[in-house]
């Protein structure tokens, strides 16, 4: 049903417990799973926005390293990419561009005036995309 699965991140623990999730998936379905990460650009005229944007961009680096080597370890085939931009519209284009069939991807379950306030990636994402989104939420538990 699913040939490739792709698993956004932002190296939250939102976000990972959404990968285990999609993880979990692609081994059910023998799929491709994709990792990607968005760095939001950095604007400014001050020398240490390239510095930052290097720094942002290794630890996305290091965040899909774990995603891959977790899917691997279950045999699965994995891709992964680091892109710079407008996190929802990078998504979209991902899915667009790599023939994805599921997104799996994390919500910090933030509801009311804090949703409307700070916007959502992932309902961006649910709203936008012409493919299924599953959504994990964090657990109840979690502080939000």
């Amino acid at each position: 049903m699913f040939e490739h699965i792709l698993i956004p991140t932002d190296g939250s623990e939102t976000a990972s417990n959404a990968a285990e999730t999609g993880i979990e998936l692609a081994a059910e379905q023998g799929a491709t799973v994709h990792g990607l990460y968005v760095v939001k650009p950095i604007h400014g005229d001050e020398g240490g926005a390239e510095d930052a944007l290097e720094a942002l961009e290794a630890a996305g680096e290091r965040t899909l390293a774990t995603l891959a080597e977790q899917a691997e370890n279950r045999g699965l085939a994995t891709t992964t990419d680091v892109t710079t931009g407008t996190p929802h519209r990078e998504i979209l284009e991902y899915i667009e561009t790599n023939e994805i069939d599921l997104v799996v991807m994390g919500t910090h379950g933030r509801t009311g005036i804090g949703r409307y306030l700070l916007g959502s990636v992932t309902e961006k994402v649910v709203r936008l995309a012409d493919i299924p989104v599953l959504t994990i939420r964090p657990p109840r538990n979690a502080n939000r």
